[in-house]
């Protein structure tokens, strides 16, 4: 930095109160620095439990303040490696904001421990959303360094704290797209935003489709949400050939719900908290991230994604209850409630990906039942599937990337009660009581292609997770990497997942 601003570096402590990397004399500290840091945090009452912080002033000859240091605690060496990548990521999140509240922008993080968990803390924990302000948040540079050797990092520390960054920006993409006002990211304008981002990427082919193709492609469910909008809907695709041939059909198939706002139709909402249904599209712009970062760090994978783009409103020729519409795969849906929109249009696009590319996987992920948020909370991202081999790679990929999901139970009981006098299924269900999101993750499995029921005496064709985020899209929490708000989750549990099925495919 020039002139008289400080710089700033952010260092962990355990509770055992050894710093995170071993001090010396050609270290970026000297050795009495160090034990003065210790002494002071002690001082402070504080313990070195994760996210206990502290800044400690470093004085030029002239008594100026030219640095500081933010230590913050990184909980017990003994927790588990999982546990532990989180820690970091929670701990230097909470450092890099505390200096960024003091007015320090250059930033160093030391990355001893775990350069990939720190710069996904760094770059999570300073995320704002300011582009509508006229004030705009401080401008940060934060690079990695090793505080132990006072050193640049080495190439693979680099590399980590690289394929970090990606990683954060992916899910602070997402966080951008869901935070944004529905007035100002519209269908089209979400496509047009997908496009910008993802076109210069290396191996990455956008597709983004109009009303006429939506209506070529017989897409009834889809279609009977958007005719309530003025807005028109799109229907965006997202092909990826990590592996550098295009001959070789997708492995993986991502679908999200991408309704860029949610009135619930004629079966409207409350008006307490309809602002936040501007984020009903957090599944689509999940999974668009996931492409994002799985394209940034060259995973050797063949990948599709699909968002079905639509608000969901209320005008003259807004879809009512008790009216029939024809899937794509044939099957004729009552909506009985407009509301429960969301596995409409995820059910076009289930169909559509799966006859059109024959993925080995498939997930689709959603903001789709106010009945996972009264089970899960925030905490979790809800998890359908009959595959435990699948269950078993996106529960692993949560675990190790901190961004938790739960089993939630898939039963033909669900199925049953969402019967239909007058159609072959209805949209929500119409006897029985509670299962909300069991019942909307069974509607689903109705339209895994146009012949989706498979042969039980065969291996299945291919395997299928449903992920509920209506609970974990939004974070209260305020501290860490959280910041209040859209979250972005579940972006880099599904990064994780799928570099994890590149190198082991399921």
């Amino acid at each position: 930095m020039s002139g008289s601003q400080p710089s700033g570096l952010v260092i962990g402590i355990y509770t055992d109160f050894q710093l995170s990397c071993n001090i010396s004399e050609s270290s970026g500290i000297s050795v009495a620095v160090s034990i003065d840091i210790v002494n002071q945090f002690k001082a402070h009452g504080l313990k070195g439990k994760v996210n206990d912080s502290f800044v400690y002033l470093q004085f030029s000859v002239s008594g100026q303040v030219n640095s500081l240091i933010a230590v913050v605690g990184f909980g017990d060496k003994s927790c588990s490696a999982n546990e532990a990548s989180e820690n970091v990521r929670s701990a230097i999140g909470t450092g890099v904001r505390c200096l960024e509240e003091r007015k320090v922008s250059d930033i160093k993080v030391d990355v001893s421990i775990n350069p990939r968990a720190a710069a996904e803390g760094a770059f999570l924990g300073s995320y704002k959303f300011d582009s509508l302000c006229t004030e705009k948040a401080l401008s940060l540079t934060i690079t990695p360094f090793r505080l132990d050797s006072n050193a640049p990092v080495s190439h693979p520390e680099f590399k980590e704290w690289n394929e970090g960054k990606i990683c954060a920006e992916s899910q602070n993409f997402v966080r951008d797209l869901t935070t944004t006002p529905a007035n100002l990211m519209t269908p089209t304008i979400f496509a047009e935003s997908v496009v910008k981002e993802l076109e210069s990427i290396k191996n990455v082919t956008v597709n983004v489709y109009d009303q006429d193709w939506i209506e070529t492609n017989k897409m009834g469910l889809f279609l009977s949400v958007a005719q309530g909008s003025a807005q028109p809907p799109k229907f965006v695709e997202i092909i990826y050939n990590g592996l550098g041939s295009s001959s070789l059909a997708p492995s993986v198939a991502l679908v999200g719900k991408g309704i860029t706002f949610d009135s619930g139709g004629v079966s409207i909402k409350p008006s307490k908290g309809m602002d936040l249904m501007k984020g009903d599209m957090g599944g689509g712009a999940s999974v668009v991230g996931a492409m994002r970062g799985i394209a940034l760090l060259k995973a050797p994978i063949n990948a599709v994604c699909v968002v079905p783009l639509s608000e969901n409103m209320i005008n003259g020729r807004a879809t009512k209850p008790g009216d029939v519409f024809t899937a794509m795969n044939g099957k004729t849906v009552e909506i009985l409630n407009t509301d429960a929109e969301g596995r409409l249009v995820l059910a076009d696009a289930l169909t559509y990906v799966i006859d059109t590319y024959k993925p080995k996987t498939v997930i689709d992920v959603a903001t789709l039942t106010g009945a996972m948020v009264v089970s899960l909370s925030e905490v979790f991202s809800g998890v359908f599937t009959d595959s435990d081999e699948l269950w078993n790679s996106i529960n692993d990929a949560g675990n190790s990337t901190g961004d938790l999901v739960w089993r939630m139970p898939l039963h033909p009981y669900y199925l049953k009660n969402m019967e239909s006098r007058i159609a072959d299924i209805a949209n929500i269900t119409t006897s029985g009581f509670g299962g909300g999101s069991s019942a909307a993750a069974m509607f689903l499995s109705e339209f895994l292609g146009t012949t989706n029921k498979q042969d039980s005496e065969k291996e299945p064709k291919f395997k299928w997770a449903h992920m509920d985020i209506a609970g974990s899209s939004e974070t209260s929490s305020n501290s860490g990497h959280q910041v209040r708000g859209m979250s972005g989750r579940p972006t880099r549990t599904l990064i994780e997942f799928l570099e994890s099925v590149s190198s082991t495919p399921l």
